[in-house]
């Protein structure tokens, strides 16, 4: 059954256990995930890829049907499906297991892909379609935003955040998110600091830098830091992005002691590593061991407290902080 996007939240979830999500709008995706049902499932949720289901689809099938699983309920993410996918979702709805909900998302599928047939000709399961977002839309998410959060804004800036944007809802979160972390103590938005606060933005998010940084990728990381001028409100976010990257490494080095099955860890570690990400965590897995994990957790805390009251010289300390860390030899698991 086709659903637009804006009716999902309308939707009677307990009415229907098997969801299609499909189009390039992989940001509204995320999105509606996270807003409809992860509070829902906040502790049971498990991310898939289709070609690791492929490749052991008796065991999938035995997990989903096994309720011991995800105790009394189930709610499954399957990532870069195609029809390939669909004779395993067929046999699933067929035996119709209880307290389960399976979320499937794809890329663009076209007319007449089997697996968006089958889900536009059931009627009690739905499909979705997540088109480009629009100047339009971007404004009303980002204006919504800031009134929730009751922070000052003009139209003015709300227009520039998303040019900064570029029209993509991932990069407008990565911008809001920035901008939160500095409204603490700045409860009005100015041109002047949206220019500074998107600036690394423009090449590269802070995301990769980070994690070139805990990569040892030293090539990497000199060239963004070289090809973008950081400003003391962004460091600050940086430190952010490292403690909550850090955190979950030491989180996985810690399940690891015991249960020493480090595949099954990053698919079942609650929040779920989303798929682009599960590569570079196990590349730094081997980089980071517990120990150097933990040391750095610390030094981001005592920098963090550092730079709140020396702002003036935060670009100095981060980039030392980095730099720094790239040449550390250490032990990995």
């Amino acid at each position: 059954m086709l659903i637009k996007s804006y009716e999902l939240k309308k939707l009677e979830k307990n009415n229907f256990d098997y969801y299609l999500f499909y189009g390039p709008n992989i940001g509204l995706i995320e999105n509606t995930i996270n807003d409809i049902f992860k509070p829902i499932f906040s502790k049971n949720i498990c991310n898939y890829d289709e070609a690791e289901i492929i490749k052991n689809s008796d065991n999938f099938k035995e997990e989903v049907f096994n309720k011991s699983f995800f105790d009394n309920e189930k709610f499954i993410i399957i990532n870069r499906a195609t029809d390939k996918i669909l004779e395993i979702i067929e046999n699933i709805i067929e035996y119709k297991p209880e307290n389960i909900k399976i979320v499937i998302k794809s890329g663009n599928l076209e007319k007449k892909s089997k697996l968006r047939n089958f889900f536009e000709k059931k009627k009690n399961i739905i499909v979705t379609a997540f088109y480009e977002d629009n100047h339009q839309s971007l404004f009303f998410k980002s204006q919504e935003f800031f009134k929730k959060r009751e922070i000052n804004i003009s139209n003015e800036v709300l227009n520039l955040i998303i040019e900064r944007s570029k029209g993509s809802r991932i990069n407008l979160d990565n911008e809001l998110n920035k901008i939160n972390l500095f409204s603490t103590n700045n409860k009005t938005i100015t041109i002047k600091n949206v220019l500074k606060l998107t600036n690394l933005s423009e090449n590269y998010d802070v995301s990769e830098l980070v994690d070139s940084c805990i990569l040892k990728n030293k090539k990497k990381t000199l060239k963004i830091l070289n090809e973008n001028n950081l400003y003391s409100e962004e460091n600050i976010f940086i430190l952010k992005t490292f403690l909550l990257k850090l955190k979950r490494l030491k989180k996985i080095q810690g399940l690891f002691a015991s249960i020493k099955d480090l595949e099954h860890i990053i698919n079942t570690l609650k929040p779920p590593i989303f798929w682009k990400e599960k590569e570079v965590v196990k590349q730094q897995l081997k980089v980071r061991n517990l120990s150097n994990i933990k040391y750095l957790i610390k030094k981001v805390n005592d920098l963090e407290l550092l730079i709140k009251k020396n702002s003036q010289i935060s670009n100095q300390l981060v980039n030392n902080f980095i730099l720094e860390n790239l040449e550390k030899s250490n032990n990995s698991i």
